[in-house]
C-alpha cells in the first residue's frame, strides 16, 4: 500500500514505473468474475427472502400460527451467525471455487425442500418444525457465501478497485428486492408458495452448474490475459492466495488464528459492521410496523415507504465505493479512502433519530431515506476487510467479521421489541438505532489506526 500523498500507480504500470500494458490492452476479464458473484448474490439474498414472500399461504395452508412463523423466520438468521467461522475456515482450507459452488448447489437444494413441505402431508407443529429444519441449513450452508465474495474480491481487484468491487456485490442484497420479489409475488398469487420455492431453488441450481463450468481461480483461467494478471498482481490483488494455499501447510495454528481477536484494527472493522448490521435489521423488520403503528399510515402507504430504503441503499452503496477507489486514486492511503465514507455514511445514519421530533410524515419519511443512504455509504467493510486481512485467512477473517456482524440480526429486533413492550413509543427503540451510528464512528476513528495488511508470525 502506498503512503497519504503518493500517486497510485498509473494503469498498465507497475509500482515502480515500469509499464505492463497501457489501455484497453489491459484487459477487463476480472469483471466478469464480479459479475457472476453479482449474481450469485442477488439469488442468494432472493432465496432468503422466500418464506417472507411466501409465509401468508404458508401460514393459511399448513396451520401455523404467528408464534411458528416467528421461530421459522429466526432459524436462518442463527444458523447464519453460527456458520461464519466453519464457513471461512472451510474456503481457506479448500479455496473459494469449490465451497462457494458447493454451498449454491446445497441451499438451492434446501430452498426447494421448503416447497415439499405441504406435499409430505405435514401440518401445524410437524410442519413448523420441518420448515424450521430446512430455513436453519439454509442459513447454514449459505454462510460461506458473503466470505467467499471477499476472498475473490482480494484475489481478482487491485485495491484501488477494490471498494467499488465490494459495494456492488454487497448491494446486490437491494437488486435481489427489485428483481425477484414482484416474480415471487406473482407466483404465489397464480401457482401456488411451493412454487416459490421449487423455482428459486431450480434457478440456484441452473447457476451452481454455470458457476462450475465458468469460475476459475486468476491462475487457472485461460481467458485471463497475462498483462492483466500483471495489472492485478501490481495494484495489491493477491493472485497468488490460492497458488500459495495448495503450496503451504494445510491447518492455521491457533496462535495465528488467535489473531484474528486481538488486533485493534480488526476489531474496529467487526465493529463497524455490527453497527451497519443493525441499521439493516431495524429496516427490514421493525420499520414498516413502525410507520403504520408509530406513524399511524396506512398499510399500502406503509408499503410504498417501505421500498425507499432499497433504493436509497443501493445508491449509497455504490457511490461508497466509488468515493472510496476515487480517494485512492488520487493518491490518499487506502486508511483514509476507506475510513472516509464510512464515518460520513454513520453520521448521515443517526439523523433518523430527527424522527422522534417531527409531526410531519413527509419529513420522517426524508430522514429514513437519509438514514439507509448514509447506512449504504459506510457499507465499505468488505473492502476494508479485502485490504487488511492476513493472506492466509482471508476466508477465516470474513467468517469471524460477518459472524460477529449478524449477530446484531438477532439482538437488534429482539431490543426494539423489548423496548416497545416497556414504553410502548418507538421514541427510545429511534435512539437505540441510532447509537449505532455513533458507536461505528468511535470504532473507526477512535479504535482503528491505519488499516493495514495484518501480518502473522
Amino acid at each position: 500500500m502506498h503512503q497519504s500523498g503518493t500517486p497510485s500507480p498509473a494503469i498498465g504500470e507497475r509500482r515502480d514505473g515500469s509499464a505492463v500494458a497501457k489501455g484497453a490492452a489491459v484487459g477487463r476479464f476480472r469483471y466478469r468474475i464480479l459479475a457472476l458473484i453479482f449474481i450469485v448474490t442477488v439469488v442468494n439474498y432472493a432465496d432468503r427472502a422466500t418464506m417472507s414472500i411466501a409465509g401468508t399461504g404458508v401460514v393459511k395452508e399448513l396451520g401455523l400460527d404467528p408464534v411458528m412463523l416467528g421461530m421459522i423466520f429466526s432459524a436462518f438468521a442463527w444458523a447464519y451467525a453460527i456458520g461464519q467461522i466453519p464457513g471461512g475456515w472451510l474456503l481457506d482450507r479448500f479455496g473459494a471455487r469449490r465451497v462457494y459452488g458447493v454451498s449454491l448447489l446445497l441451499w438451492s437444494v434446501f430452498t426447494m425442500l421448503q416447497g415439499t413441505v405441504g406435499w409430505l402431508g405435514l401440518s401445524g407443529v410437524a410442519a413448523a418444525g420441518a420448515l424450521f429444519f430446512m430455513r436453519f441449513m439454509l442459513g447454514l450452508v449459505e454462510s460461506p457465501a458473503f466470505p467467499a465474495n471477499s476472498r475473490i474480491v482480494a484475489c481478482w481487484f487491485p485495491t484501488r478497485e477494490r471498494g467499488t468491487a465490494s459495494a456492488l456485490f454487497n448491494s446486490a442484497q437491494y437488486m435481489a428486492v427489485v428483481l425477484f420479489t414482484p416474480m415471487m409475488a406473482w407466483l404465489t398469487h397464480r401457482m401456488g408458495w411451493e412454487h416459490v420455492f421449487l423455482w428459486m431453488g431450480a434457478v440456484g441450481l441452473v447457476l451452481g452448474v454455470v458457476w462450475f463450468s465458468f469460475y476459475r481461480e486468476p491462475h487457472g483461467q485461460k481467458q485471463l490475459g497475462a498483462a492483466e494478471l500483471e495489472h492485478m498482481r501490481a495494484g495489491g490483488a493477491l493472485v497468488d492466495l490460492e497458488r500459495n494455499r495448495v503450496n503451504r501447510k494445510q491447518r492455521t495454528s491457533l496462535a495465528e488464528v488467535a489473531v484474528l481477536f486481538r488486533n485493534r484494527n480488526l476489531w474496529a472493522i467487526y465493529i463497524g459492521q455490527y453497527c451497519i448490521t443493525a441499521l439493516t435489521y431495524f429496516f427490514i423488520t421493525w420499520f414498516p410496523i413502525y410507520l403504520i403503528k408509530g406513524r399511524g399510515m396506512s398499510i399500502m402507504e406503509a408499503g410504498w415507504v417501505a421500498a425507499l430504503p432499497a433504493i436509497c441503499g443501493f445508491s449509497g452503496g455504490i457511490l461508497g465505493g466509488v468515493i472510496s477507489d476515487w480517494l485512492i486514486q488520487r493518491g490518499k492511503h487506502p486508511s483514509l479512502a476507506r475510513k472516509t465514507p464510512f464515518v460520513l455514511g454513520m453520521a448521515l445514519s443517526t439523523m433518523l433519530v430527527g424522527a422522534n421530533f417531527s409531526d410531519s410524515n413527509v419529513v420522517v419519511i426524508a430522514l429514513m431515506a437519509l438514514a439507509f443512504f448514509g447506512k449504504g455509504l459506510a457499507a465499505i467493510g468488505w473492502a476494508v476487510l479485502a485490504d487488511t486481512a492476513p493472506e492466509n485467512m482471508v476466508g477465516l477473517s470474513g467468517g469471524v467479521f460477518n459472524g460477529i456482524g449478524n449477530i446484531a440480526g438477532i439482538v437488534t429486533p429482539i431490543v426494539i421489541g423489548y423496548v416497545l413492550a416497556s414504553t410502548g413509543s418507538f421514541t427510545n427503540a429511534l435512539w437505540f438505532v441510532a447509537a449505532h451510528g455513533v458507536l461505528g464512528i468511535l470504532a473507526y476513528l477512535g479504535l482503528a489506526g491505519r488499516f493495514e495488511r495484518v501480518r502473522v508470525g
